[in-house]
């Protein structure tokens, strides 16, 4: 349902909820010292005054401290979902009652809502878009290319939209900078391998409650992503196997001690299939048909294509909901296929997604690119752009100084040497 408030728009489940959101919210801020810090320097300094931001993201505790964060820094902030599963609603209603930033995201919103939202996002006219996917730059480039004059640039931080950025730029139509993310070590090192590889177990476990121990768990694709799925998924006592396309990642598959196999020959031995490529369609129809009976597919991918639903379902006799989050497909082969979070991030459907303390380091990184962006203004060339190393590094010098770790330094000697070529043996 839609609520109203006197005090702006927005559409959100229930503002009823604000004060489970706030307590909940309140409790990942325990573990996110280095947004912390940059908020309160934002506070001071308001980088954002008088600019329009928009941002598209998985509508969560910690999202919600990167919002905050944006706003402090005096940012005219507007919050949608970047998936249609990924919204606690409990946040959004916190977020819209006592922190005023208007928020259009709900749990199970249908395309037609989302893609409403995507509008609303662009009638706001940003100045900046932090997008989750690209589906905001998207629906910009490709319906209201006046209003990339009003664009100082975007950032993006999923595998996925980097690929569409990267495409868009291909075809000339990416006419503004934007800030890669996603490719900031601070990011994909701890994001993508210790987030994802914990919350999409977690959300596996949550929708079934089933026994991962002795489960043959077949991981497509062997990514960030997919080395911290598969490393998580042995650590708790599984058979992994891997599927790859790439001869490099395979190798360091092999390497990494999982067996490899291509999808025909994984597809009538695994029990869970666990999909994080980014990629349409890595398990189809000649894979599903041959799984045995009752194995759980899901994707901890960006977007649901990665497993073909619609064939799945053509060759369904019925579909039924077994357990929240869990659809049982009836074949007319006789077996049965099991979806997770109908196919969307599983670990945002049915858990609560990373943990706070590694989605820190990467909305540290989201609220450091938009002051680069503000920062350089005019200066930067159409494209992508990556987050300076120094950015990089003072996020995690941050971290470490948070949770009490030192490290060494280099002394003046070691420093002439490794600038000098003269000095060898």
């Amino acid at each position: 349902m839609t609520a109203t408030s006197p005090r702006l728009k927005h559409e959100v489940k229930d503002l009823g909820l604000a004060a489970l959101g706030r307590q909940r919210i309140e409790w990942a801020g325990r573990e996110m010292p280095v947004l912390r810090q940059i908020r309160d320097r934002f506070a001071i300094e308001k980088p954002f005054a008088g600019l329009r931001l928009v941002a598209c993201a998985h509508i969560t505790t910690e999202t919600a401290h990167l919002a905050i964060a944006l706003k402090a820094g005096g940012a005219d902030a507007l919050l949608i979902a970047s998936n249609p599963l990924s919204t606690q609603d409990d946040v959004a209603a916190s977020l819209v009652l006592d922190h005023e930033i208007p928020v259009f995201a709900q749990k199970g919103e249908d395309n037609e809502t989302y893609n409403r939202h995507v509008q609303i996002a662009l009638d706001h006219r940003p100045n900046i878009i932090v997008d989750d996917g690209s589906d905001v730059v998207a629906t910009l480039v490709q319906q209201r290319q006046h209003q990339i004059a009003d664009l100082i640039g975007s950032t993006e931080e999923t595998t996925t939209g980097i690929v569409r950025l990267r495409a868009m730029f291909r075809e000339g139509v990416l006419t503004f900078p934007a800030v890669n993310v996603n490719d900031a070590d601070t990011k994909h090192f701890f994001d993508n391998r210790y987030g994802t590889g914990q919350s999409t177990l977690d959300g596996i476990i949550r929708a079934t409650n089933i026994l991962l121990a002795g489960k043959n768990i077949v991981v497509v694709g062997y990514g960030w992503c997919g080395k911290g799925t598969a490393l998580r998924a042995r650590g708790m006592g599984a058979n992994v196997i891997v599927t790859e396309i790439d001869p490099i990642k395979a190798i360091e598959a092999v390497m990494d001690g999982f067996r490899v196999l291509p999808m025909a020959e994984a597809a009538p031995q695994g029990d869970i299939f666990i999909t994080v490529t980014g990629n349409k369609h890595v398990v189809r129809g000649e894979h599903f048909d041959v799984m045995k009976d009752g194995a759980i597919v899901c994707n901890s991918g960006h977007f649901d294509l990665e497993l073909d639903l619609k064939y799945l379902a053509a060759q369904a006799k019925e579909i039924k909901e077994v357990r929240p989050f869990t659809e049982e497909y009836k074949l007319k082969n006789g077996k049965s296929v099991v979806v997770l979070g109908q196919g969307r991030l599983i670990n945002l459907a049915a858990a609560e997604g990373h943990p706070s303390a590694v989605m820190d380091m990467s909305f540290a990184n989201q609220a450091l690119a938009c002051e680069f962006l503000v920062k350089n203004k005019g200066k930067l060339e159409p494209g992508l752009h990556s987050i300076p190393l120094e950015v990089d590094q003072e996020i995690a010098r941050l971290k470490l100084e948070a949770i009490g770790i030192k490290i060494d330094s280099l002394t003046a000697d070691q420093i002439e040497y490794i600038n000098s070529w003269t000095s060898g043996t």
